[in-house]
């Protein structure tokens, strides 16, 4: 087996790339040679986040892709042309804390549909490509959640939960060919919308925002360390490579110990 999926250059579609996890991701995996696709439904966002990648020598683009749009993703192949998408990374994720009776019933769809439906129409819309090319990576950011609860976020655990049992399902019908879908889990990563969920689950709680990291979000994790951004671009990295290509339907766990109790 020829090991050039190793070596060249790939196209990668990020979702929510425009900030936070998935704009690290892209500096990461840009700065080794890839393009990457920034896809955000904020264009300005995305836009300068290109501009920010351009300026390190990154190859980038940025697209506009509401990933609850179906017809944005229709029109995405059409609209990526004439590049292709060798690797998907479903990263779009939003958060919303709040006891299930006081939980927005159009808020928990919200988050199921960005969460959990969009990684899958999204791969119904790349996959014919990456099948034609006989190559293709689908990469879920999961979370920690995606394998324990946290009291307050039914829809993000159900959505992170749901991914999983997509992926494995996705593994199977692309046993055919060398396309993999895996789940990378990571306990709290310090991004803008942990910081959020930091003010909000103080206020949830009763509690300083110090306590909330130390004593909710560091807790139950031996090592009592947010993940950094390169550990999750360095397995998105590796994942990509020719020798992850018997790599499918797994859930590679980022949690310093966290689900080991």
């Amino acid at each position: 087996m020829s090991n050039s999926h190793a070596i060249k250059h790939k196209t990668i579609l990020i979702t929510g790339g425009a900030s936070g996890i998935g704009l690290g991701i892209a500096q990461q995996l840009g700065s080794k040679g890839h393009k990457v696709v920034i896809a955000d439904m904020n264009m300005d966002a995305a836009e300068h986040a290109v501009a920010e990648l351009g300026a390190l020598g990154i190859s980038a683009r940025a697209l506009l892709l509401d990933v609850t749009n179906q017809e944005h993703i229709n029109n995405l192949s059409a609209n990526l042309a004439p590049d292709t998408v060798d690797v998907l990374i479903n990263n779009a994720g939003i958060q919303h804390v709040a006891k299930l009776e006081e939980f927005p019933g159009d808020k928990w769809q919200q988050l199921i549909n960005i969460m959990l439906v969009a990684p899958a129409m999204l791969t119904q819309a790349l996959l014919p490509t990456m099948r034609s090319k006989n190559y293709g990576r689908i990469i879920n950011i999961g979370s920690v959640h995606s394998l324990i609860a946290s009291p307050y976020k039914s829809a993000y655990v159900a959505a992170k939960h749901g991914l999983l049992g997509f992926s494995k399902t996705l593994a199977l019908e692309t046993g055919d060919c060398d396309v993999t879908i895996n789940t990378l889990c990571p306990a709290y990563v310090k991004t803008p919308l942990v910081e959020k969920q930091i003010a909000a689950q103080a206020k949830e709680h009763g509690m300083s925002e110090e306590d909330v990291i130390n004593k909710i979000m560091l807790e139950p994790m031996p090592k009592k360390s947010f993940i950094d951004i390169d550990e999750l671009a360095s397995s998105a990295a590796f994942l990509m490579d020719n020798s992850a290509r018997n790599i499918t339907g797994q859930t590679i766990v980022i949690d310093g110990g966290w689900t080991a109790r």
